[in-house]
């Protein structure tokens, strides 16, 4: 069954309507994200499905999913129509555990932003507290309190752990 012309959207049509830059739906079609027929003279043309495919992407995007995990919830729908109820739980089922851990995260990070970001710490007047002599550079670039442990600890390997 083959799509009549007027189910086609050109890769401009596409951008339009997706509110996404031609460049990023060649992307999304290199990694296999989106997939494309092409005219005799090489154009590419996406099923009106796509635009489907793309807010999916986007919407795993938001929640905080790599391209590759939104690629893998992906290869589970059909790429021509909407999913059914049945398979469209059991992508969102495999969501649930990956946002559970994202929402961990971000609790974790609400609390450390409260103690300290940047170099260590949001006061400059505690920093000798966590920060003495500048320990923490010694276990890298970045915000290392904000990235590692706990800042009363700091992030540098305690002595006994090596």
């Amino acid at each position: 069954m083959g799509l009549s012309r007027n189910d086609l959207l050109t890769i401009g049509q596409l951008a339009e309507r997706s509110g996404l830059a031609t460049s990023a739906l060649r992307y999304y079609e290199k990694l296999g994200l989106i997939h494309a027929e092409r005219t005799s003279g090489n154009q590419r043309r996406y099923a009106r499905a796509t635009l489907r495919r793309v807010a999916f992407v986007r919407a795993a995007q938001r929640v905080g999913l790599s391209l590759e995990e939104a690629r893998t919830a992906l290869d589970r729908l059909p790429e021509d129509r909407a999913p059914s109820t049945a398979e469209w739980s059991g992508v969102a089922q495999s969501w649930q555990s990956r946002i559970d851990r994202q929402i961990d995260e971000l609790e974790r990070l609400k609390v450390k932003l409260t103690g300290c970001i940047g170099c260590g710490c949001l006061s400059l007047s505690r920093c000798a507290l966590y920060n003495a002599e500048d320990r923490a550079a010694a276990a890298g670039p970045g915000a290392r309190y904000l990235l590692t442990r706990d800042p009363s600890s700091g992030p540098e390997p305690h002595p006994s752990t090596g």
